[in-house]
């Protein structure tokens, strides 16, 4: 178990997963959108460093729907992060994770391991084993997962390279109900952690951001705004500003009122 203190610096450098580098920090989930037309041009808008994309979704509608979805993905020319949504035991998000390997020719996935339906809480009691046996399979995990710190500890030691922490419960779009449990995170963990999950707003993500995140996963705020596209852009917008922002060292609140322009001595235009 890891204990000692990281202190997460902020630097230049971009969004690196497993060795590959991003332009972007902002991942987008393909799901609930109004129609496809409308998903590539909020991919277009807001220029995100990956797809989510269930495998479930992808080949449980079958026949053609299944295959033009297919065909939207990979004219967005964005890489895709197939997740393992839905899967409620060990095997069957191992199966559907080696399923997704194959059908999305890459070694990168979301592992979800669902523990409650009504709430869509991550199964935290068996997640470390689904991520452990999943990495020595060869895959490149990203774990999602509650704000709890020793279950974030626990899933970097068994081999994750990052996590995703939820801010809220899944599609609820409450923003980070829990700041302090977020913001330990980032710093007792020197991993690049993503904040998936809960983000209703633009400035919920940048508020992550400016905490230090490393980037944020957005699907239902961006797919069920009345204009996604727009929502996208602004998403985007937001993403960049929180990094920026969190970059640049912010001022440290005051208790007490500091006026911005010093009153000492004479006024300039007084003096002869």
């Amino acid at each position: 178990m890891t204990t000692h203190t990281h202190h997460h610096t902020p630097t230049d450098a971009p969004l690196t997963l497993y060795g590959e580098t991003f332009a972007s920090r902002l991942l987008l989930g393909t799901s609930r959108y109004p129609s496809p037309s409308v998903l590539l041009q909020a991919i277009e808008r807001s220029k995100p460093a990956m797809l989510t994309a269930s495998l479930r979704r992808q080949t449980g509608s079958g026949g053609e729907a299944s295959q033009s979805f297919w065909n939207l993905l990979r004219e967005a020319k964005v890489p895709v992060l197939p997740n393992t949504a839905g899967c409620h035991s060990l095997q069957e998000a191992i199966t559907t994770a080696e399923m997704a390997r194959e059908v999305f020719e890459t070694d990168c996935i979301k592992l979800e391991l669902i523990g409650d339906d009504y709430t869509l809480q991550p199964d935290t009691l068996n997640l470390p084993e689904a991520a452990s046996r999943l990495i020595k399979s060869g895959f490149k995990v990203l774990p999602y997962t509650t704000d709890d710190l020793v279950l974030c500890q626990r899933l970097v030691d068994v081999g994750c390279q990052a996590v995703m922490p939820w801010a809220a419960p899944i599609g609820t779009g409450k923003g980070p109900i829990n700041p302090h449990a977020l913001r330990t995170l980032r710093e007792r963990l020197d991993v690049p952690m993503i904040v998936d999950a809960g983000l209703g707003l633009p400035s919920h993500a940048c508020q992550v951001m400016e905490w230090g995140f490393d980037a944020v996963l957005l699907n239902t705020a961006v797919a069920l705004a009345q204009d996604p596209i727009r929502m996208a852009g602004a998403f985007a917008d937001a993403v960049s500003a929180g990094h920026a922002a969190y970059r640049s060292g912010a001022m440290q609140a005051q208790d007490s009122a500091q006026p911005s322009t010093p009153v000492l001595g004479t006024p300039f235009w007084h003096q002869s």
